[in-house]
């Protein structure tokens, strides 16, 4: 295991190395999750491209960090992380909220950022009622007591069967996520509006959706789609909103046409 100390936060990353003329590409996970839900894509595309994965503050091993926090915080995080790792020019691919760390990371450094791959994620995402409804169920009974509706959002029923011992697991990831780094994603979600950064992108990017999301359900993927100039659009099919848990190889198809798409000598590690 690797852990950096970024902006007084612990941070738990990995690297899995490729060829120096390989683009570097950056995965940062959704909320409640940690990084192990790359596994399924990253073993597909591991010696094809440079990959780093972290645990964002306040999920997995990382901090959770000084409360409160905003996905401005994230991103810093995030600039931090791979500037210690002399990362520049590296595609971002976000879900989630790691869509909006993206998009964040984009606004703050553009100089590290070469390309975005945004998942399952918008420009804004719910609104201050449904956040605040969120918080208030998770401080006063747990994180278990939302994850069958998490878990409606995050997954289609023919994954939610219960002989499927993947979707226990995936609950577990969730419950087991530190309270007060969830309540602080929340909050950061709530508080985070990037429709105006979205109309700045000027980088290659593509926008993916689950064709069964709950959570950021199709359209609203699209409408971000369309406020970034020249920007791509992919739904999966038979898909809810971790497409990279539900569908790995549809995920990494897309994901290894776009960066073909780009010309050699554009993405750079």
């Amino acid at each position: 295991m690797q852990f950096a100390r970024i902006n007084d936060v612990t941070i738990h990353y990995q690297i899995i190395g490729a060829p120096a003329d390989r683009p570097v590409i950056v995965f940062t996970n959704s909320l409640g999750t940690d990084f192990r839900i790359w596994r399924d894509v990253v073993v597909r595309l591991a010696g094809e491209f440079a990959i780093v994965l972290y645990d964002k503050r306040g999920h997995g091993l990382s901090d959770v960090g000084q409360l409160p926090s905003s996905i401005e915080d994230h991103a810093t995080d995030l600039a931090g992380l791979l500037d210690l790792l002399s990362v520049k020019d590296a595609v971002i691919c976000g879900l989630s909220v790691g869509g909006l760390i993206a998009q964040s990371l984009y606004h703050r450094r553009p100089d590290l950022v070469r390309a975005l791959i945004l998942c399952d994620t918008a420009h804004k995402i719910g609104t201050a009622e449904s956040w605040n409804a969120r918080i208030a169920a998770v401080e006063q009974n747990g994180i278990g007591s939302i994850v069958d509706a998490v878990m409606e959002r995050w997954f289609t029923p023919a994954f939610r069967r219960p002989e499927s011992t993947a979707y226990a697991g995936y609950c577990n990831m969730l419950t087991r996520q530190p309270v007060e780094g969830y309540v602080a994603a929340c909050a950061a979600i709530r508080d985070a509006d990037f429709t105006e950064v979205a109309k700045t992108i000027t980088v290659p990017t593509i926008c993916i959706v689950g064709d069964q999301d709950g959570s950021t359900p199709p359209d609203l993927v699209l409408s971000t789609a369309k406020l970034i100039s020249g920007a791509r659009y992919e739904v999966i099919p038979n898909c809810a909103h971790i497409p990279c848990v539900e569908q790995p190889e549809a995920l990494t198809a897309i994901i290894r046409a776009f960066l073909t798409s780009i010309p050699p000598g554009e993405v750079s590690p």
